[in-house]
């Protein structure tokens, strides 16, 4: 058995079509065929239904799947190793990451880049649950996601940063001008938040329960640059993680103010596949997660940064 025929069945039960699997392995449709049918040969099983075109999977193909999956991450880690012993790692490192967190994976990218100069990074920005998915089918390396809410399993930990909450509106509202605002101040406000399909909204939610008061927000969305993108306007506020004064200071009109009553932390991290061995990329990251310093890093930036405005001074929020 061949890894490439490996590879063309995981290719072929992730496209689900023949066609579309053959077009990403850069190979014939039926030089595919050919080696998916080597693949049953060697196995003596039957790992695809078929008829005109590709239907489904056979329970046993399921299995090979996962397997082959799994023997296909370590044979890439198996050159990876080798290859680092040469010269230092290769290749990409696939980093899922929830949208809240995205502020600080640029310093944990920037600790990669200075160990290991000839890989690359990819970022994907991804929820919680689909990190989950993709560390158990190997699609990515690792992840930065919450660790003491809704968390994942299977995993290995390794903290960063607590997340805490701030008050954003722009410059000229009446809230702008306080030390920290109550959250019974800030439901009261038109909100511009995530959705509830968001685990940092679902935080919120929770957060704003135990002071007794529920958000009712005006907008909506997917998307911190969506809430961005009504926090220009003026007309909303929102309420965010603290670690995006890093990514808005500077940007002249807002202001970011503490909330308290309750005050909130959560914590968020690195989680690895619990597996052993680890892959070289793994350990690579894990490596940069217990030297990153990402509060340290984040407090340093921000107070070295300009103002949020010229006649306010600089947030509280830290």
């Amino acid at each position: 058995m061949l890894i490439r025929h490996l590879r063309f069945f995981v290719a072929l039960a992730e496209a689900q079509h023949f066609g579309r699997a053959a077009e990403i392995c850069n190979i014939t449709q039926p030089t595919l065929s050919q080696a998916i049918r080597k693949l049953e040969e060697d196995l003596n099983l039957a790992l695809i239904i078929r008829g005109h075109r590709f239907m489904s999977l056979t329970p046993q193909g399921e299995s090979v799947l996962q397997w082959g999956r799994q023997i296909l991450a370590n044979y890439d880690s198996l050159k990876d190793d080798l290859s680092g012993k040469k010269g230092g790692l290769t290749g990409t490192v696939r980093l899922g990451v929830i949208p809240a967190a995205m502020p600080s994976v640029s310093f944990l990218s920037q600790q990669f880049e200075q160990r290991h100069p000839m890989a690359s990074i990819e970022i994907r920005s991804m929820p919680s649950k689909l990190i989950q998915l993709s560390l158990n089918n190997f699609d990515i390396d690792g992840g930065i996601t919450y660790l003491d809410n809704e968390p994942l399993e299977h995993v290995r930990c390794f903290p960063l940063y607590d997340e805490r909450y701030v008050f954003a509106c722009h410059v000229d509202h009446p809230l702008a001008k306080a030390e920290a605002v109550s959250w019974a101040d800030a439901v009261g406000q038109p909100l511009c938040l995530l959705t509830n399909d968001m685990q940092n909204r679902r935080i919120l939610d929770g957060i704003a329960a135990k002071a007794g008061v529920k958000l009712h927000p005006k907008v909506v969305c997917n998307s911190f640059l969506g809430i961005a993108s009504h926090l220009r306007s003026g007309t909303w506020c929102a309420i965010v993680p603290h670690t995006f004064g890093f990514v808005f200071r500077g940007v002249q009109g807002f202001v970011l103010r503490a909330l308290v009553n309750p005050s909130h932390q959560q914590q968020i991290g690195l989680v690895l596949s619990d597996r052993s061995p680890q892959s070289p990329m793994a350990c690579a990251l894990q490596a940069c997660a217990e030297n990153a310093e990402i509060e340290h890093q984040f407090r340093m930036a921000i107070e070295a940064d300009v103002p949020w405005s010229d006649d306010e001074p600089p947030s509280h929020s830290q």
